[in-house]
C-alpha cells in the first residue's frame, strides 16, 4: 500500500506529539526542522522531502519513546521505504535509506563528528552496528546517493532544538506532493 500525503498528514497527527528519542522536541518537529535545514542549504524538492520524510518509520513502526533505551533499533530507515517507494524516486528514498550509515561513515571520516552526537544517538549507533570500518565507510561513499545522506544525516543531526520556528506540515507536505506529482509523470 503506498501513503498519499494525506496518509503522511495523518501520521504525523496521530503520532508526531510523540517525543523524538530523549530529546527536546517532538516527531513532527523533527521534521519540520530536518526540512528547513535542507531547504535553507539550497537542497531540492527531492531531498527537502528525503529530510522531512527521513524519520516516518518511527511513526510507522511504534517502539515507543526512546526505544534504545530498551536496546532496540526500530529499523527506521527501511520501515517506510516499501509505502513510499510507489510514489517517490531513489532521490527521496535512497537518502532516507542511507542516513543510518552516513551516520556511521561520518563517525569513521570526521575526527569530531562522534563527539557532537546526542546520547541517544550514540546509543542508536551501537544497535546499528557501529562506526564504520574505513573499508566499509569506503565502500559507502560510492553509494549513489552517499552525498545526500551525508547531508541530511547532518541535518538530522541539528534538528533537535527546542521551540525553533519552522514552516508549518502543509508546506512541507506541498514539497512531498509536487515530488510525488513529479515521479508520477516521469
Amino acid at each position: 500500500m503506498a501513503l498519499s500525503v494525506e496518509d503522511i498528514r495523518s501520521l504525523f497527527e496521530q503520532y508526531g506529539r510523540m517525543a523524538y528519542s530523549g530529546e527536546p522536541v517532538t516527531q513532527l518537529e523533527h521534521a519540520l526542522q530536518s526540512g528547513l535545514l535542507a531547504q535553507e542549504a539550497g537542497a531540492d524538492d527531492d531531498l527537502v522531502a528525503a529530510a522531512f520524510l527521513h524519520d516516518l518509520g518511527h511513526l510507522l513502526n511504534l517502539q515507543g519513546e526512546t526505544p534504545t533505551q530498551r536496546g532496540i533499533d526500530d529499523l527506521h530507515q527501511y520501515f517506510a521505504l516499501p509505502f513510499l517507494r510507489p510514489v517517490l524516486s531513489d532521490a527521496v528514498l535512497e537518502p532516507i535509506r542511507l542516513h543510518v550509515d552516513a551516520k556511521r561513515c561520518l563517525c569513521a571520516i570526521d575526527d569530531t563528528y562522534f563527539g557532537r552526537l546526542s546520547a541517544d544517538s550514540v546509543r542508536s549507533l551501537e544497535l546499528q552496528g557501529g562506526i564504520f570500518s574505513k573499508e566499509e565507510a569506503d565502500t559507502f561513499l560510492q553509494k549513489p546517493y552517499a552525498e545526500d545522506a551525508l547531508c541530511l544525516r547532518r541535518w538530522d543531526d541539528l534538528a533537535k532544538e527546542e521551540n525553533r520556528a519552522t514552516p508549518d506540515i502543509e508546506h512541507y507536505l506541498g514539497v512531498v506532493e509536487r515530488v510525488m506529482l513529479k515521479h508520477a509523470v516521469v
